[in-house]
């Protein structure tokens, strides 16, 4: 219990200053809105504001290690507990109704990716697992992809963190360009935009943030959770691609002990699924006309609050975690391969979109 208590002690002082980001960012994003453009809504959103702070401070001054741990453990639980209090706002038919148009593409995004990389590295000569980890991390599901893959293909730690740094760098600027692309180009329709952010940006947490940063933006809430229901099925895709990467890299002689099928497996999907049964359910127990009606309403209310709290948090404990001068001293021909790869899934998804576009309504 004492080494518990310790371990829960140790990772305070980082998830109070992601807090304390989170709050400084509603903070300026009130004040811009009032004193700067006289309106109720700041043309920056809060997220946004809290990622540009995390990456400022971050580079400015050095994160203590003590901080570190708080910050690590706010971009994997917290952010994941986000994700999964993102499912009370969507109902089971929107969820299939998402999934069956979205599996399609993503579907597309990651052969189209997988291909040209591989006729890529032809070009710009990287070696091949590096090739293999910015595939993965670039159609599938970013850092975490990553981080699976490389034992499997016996990926060096340079390799890994040229990788993640990649994905890092793409994903971000994509994060914060691609809602304001999304709104110009698919004039507010939600369920065009959700499914090109969903796509076309690499980790979950920059997908979920650049879903808060539309939403916030353009008041259109169904855009977040359409990006997030594709992120979450292109995450999904880590059990079947991890496996055929190995066979693929080692020719047939995949070792399947380094495949574990429960390492890898994504399960917050799971909790956001589950939080979609419970909004269901209580929706039906709750009808307007129960007395507790209004009760189950401020909890569902809560539960949304949380969940933009939590994602706020995440994105700002990101940016203080990059670190603007180790991508600089990194080289650039992973990073060409990076960007045309970036560029590539974003071009897919937009020609399926646009494709479908009479069916996707």
């Amino acid at each position: 219990m004492l080494s518990k208590f310790q371990n829960i002690k140790s990772i305070i002082p980082g998830l109070v200053l992601a807090l304390v980001f989170c709050l400084f960012a509603q903070g300026i994003n009130n004040l811009i809105a009032i004193e700067i453009f006289n309106s109720q809504k700041s043309p920056i959103s809060t997220v946004l504001i809290a990622i540009l702070l995390g990456i400022i401070m971050g580079n400015a001054f050095t994160p203590r290690p003590g901080m570190m741990i708080g910050l690590d453990f706010t971009q994997q639980y917290v952010l994941k507990l986000g994700i999964i209090f993102l499912g009370i706002r969507l109902s089971f038919a929107d969820f299939i109704k998402f999934g069956s148009v979205a599996i399609p593409l993503v579907i597309c995004c990651i052969l189209g990716v997988l291909i040209l990389i591989k006729l890529l590295i032809k070009k710009v000569p990287i070696s091949s697992k590096m090739s293999y980890l910015i595939a993965i991390g670039t159609s599938v599901c970013g850092a975490t992809a990553i981080v699976a893959t490389a034992p499997v293909i016996n990926a060096k730690k340079t390799e890994i963190a040229y990788a993640i740094a990649n994905i890092t760098l793409f994903g971000v600027i994509a994060m914060l360009v691609y809602p304001y692309f999304a709104e110009w180009y698919f004039d507010n329709n939600a369920l065009k935009a959700g499914l090109f952010l969903g796509t076309s940006i690499h980790e979950t947490s920059q997908v979920a943030a650049a879903g808060l940063i539309y939403d916030q933006q353009f008041n259109n809430p169904e855009t977040l959770d359409v990006a997030t229901v594709t992120k979450l099925i292109r995450n999904t895709f880590l059990v079947v691609l991890i496996p055929l990467f190995g066979f693929l890299y080692n020719r047939g002689e995949f070792r399947g002990q380094e495949y574990s099928f429960f390492n890898i497996f994504p399960y917050f999907v799971i909790g956001f699924i589950g939080m979609i049964i419970l909004r269901n359910l209580g929706d039906q127990l709750f009808s307007i006309e129960s007395d507790n009606f209004y009760n189950w309403s401020k909890f569902v209310e809560y539960i949304k609050i949380l969940a933009t709290v939590f994602l706020t948090m995440a994105m700002a404990a990101v940016g203080i975690s990059i670190n603007l001068s180790e991508l600089k001293s990194m080289g650039y021909k992973p990073f060409v391969v990076g960007l045309i790869a970036a560029i590539t899934v974003g071009i897919i998804s937009l020609i399926y979109i646009e494709t479908l576009k009479n069916f996707l309504v």
